[in-house]
């Protein structure tokens, strides 16, 4: 029996990070030693009071059914954590919650983009922007990020690109792979050449709490900006809830309806037990996570020097998330067969910086969310393999 799947299936691409890490467990059930840098998860526990919350909840019967939009109380503490933090009130109906910060993508996208439209999205950036926009019928248009400009936007580059037909822009700051970052200023300019035109901005912020050096800005706070952005966040990274699957979108309340349809047409909601962990994670008490981002940026300025002492290595000091993003083409390989070669000769697993698209050929993506004593490993154990090339 031959079963043709939909055409538009063909258009879905897959998350390196865990094609990388089924390589890497291979190895290791042939008794190989690997030190995991590929995947994007905090090594950090989630917080004991997070957990306790959740099992209370468990314990009290918050098993069912919750509302498709979230639990009002959860909306409630989310939008007032927004409003606290980016200067304006938001109303519980304009927030949504999902099952991890993914969907707020997914749904975002298809909510949005008619086939033709135009999304503009970084690259390197999160594979799952530019897989979704082409499964949606849109049309990926890339905006560089590069080296030489710390991996941020280009705004008259940006500016060039924007079309009649732009639908949407994507913005991720801090943001994934290169661990840049969107100064105040630029969100200004952003927002500026956005005034005039009706495009809707997802802005992923789901690193703003990892941040080494500045704060991280919304751009739903500049005038104008509120009415047409869209914000995807979550619990995975500052509160190392990757395992609860529990993210958000905060946006305009026409679209909120919407994207609850989405909800009940797919999953249906989210668990009662993980929402009052969510709550509790917000309201909870936050030196642990100040203790672990500055944990994490006692390891990125190990790594990054490290990787800087490697000859032909060469690294930008990133300024949030957690991963570094080095230049190794001066190495000859390309960027999966770098990848590939550290994994077996280094044994050490990393990500082809081809991975998050054209413009990160020539780089790798190195997770710094490991212990001191194996980012130390790793160096030597990388700086090795490579000094035989």
């Amino acid at each position: 029996m031959s079963i043709i799947l939909a055409d538009r299936m063909s258009k879905l691409g897959n998350e390196s990070a865990f094609e990388m890490l089924a390589k890497a467990k291979v190895l290791e059930a042939q008794g190989r030693e690997i030190i995991h840098l590929e995947i994007g998860e905090p090594d950090f526990p989630t917080p004991s009071n997070v957990i306790a919350k959740g099992m209370e909840a468990m314990l009290a019967g918050m098993t069912k059914y919750t509302p498709s939009q979230g639990i009002f109380e959860t909306r409630q503490a989310i939008a007032d954590y927004i409003g606290r933090t980016r200067g304006y009130l938001v109303d519980p109906d304009e927030v949504v919650m999902t099952a991890g910060g993914k969907p707020i993508m997914f749904y975002s996208i298809i909510a949005a983009v008619n086939p033709g439209d135009e999304v503009i999205y970084p690259n390197p950036g999160f594979q799952i922007y530019e897989s979704v926009i082409k499964f949606a019928g849109g049309i990926p248009v890339p905006i560089p990020l590069r080296e030489e400009n710390e991996f941020r936007m280009d705004i008259q580059e940006l500016k060039s690109l924007i079309t009649n037909k732009t639908k949407m822009i994507i913005i991720n700051s801090p943001q994934n792979p290169t661990g840049g970052m969107l100064s105040q200023n630029d969100l200004a300019e952003i927002a500026k050449v956005l005034a005039e035109r009706d495009i809707l901005v997802l802005s992923d912020e789901i690193y703003e709490n990892i941040v080494y050096d500045g704060k991280a800005f919304s751009i739903s706070s500049f005038p104008g900006m509120r009415e047409k952005t869209i914000i995807l966040n979550g619990f995975s990274k500052t509160y190392s809830m990757t395992g609860w699957r529990a993210g958000y979108g905060v946006m305009p309340k026409e679209i909120a309806a919407h994207i609850t349809k989405l909800v009940v047409n797919s999953t249906s909601c989210l668990a009662g037990f993980t929402q009052m962990a969510c709550i509790e994670a917000l309201a909870g008490p936050q030196q642990e996570i100040k203790k672990r981002v500055d944990q994490f940026k006692i390891r990125r300025d190990r790594i990054i020097d490290g990787l800087n002492s490697i000859k032909r290595m060469k690294c930008n000091k990133p300024c949030g998330a957690f991963y570094a993003f080095p230049n190794i083409k001066a190495f000859g390989k390309s960027s999966s067969e770098m990848a590939d070669y550290l994994l077996h000769e280094a044994g050490v697993a990393t990500l082809g910086g081809s991975s998050f698209g054209e413009y990160g050929e020539g780089y790798l993506r190195i997770s710094y969310s490991n212990s001191m004593e194996n980012i130390d490993k790793a160096i030597e154990k990388i700086d090795s393999a490579l000094n035989k090339l």
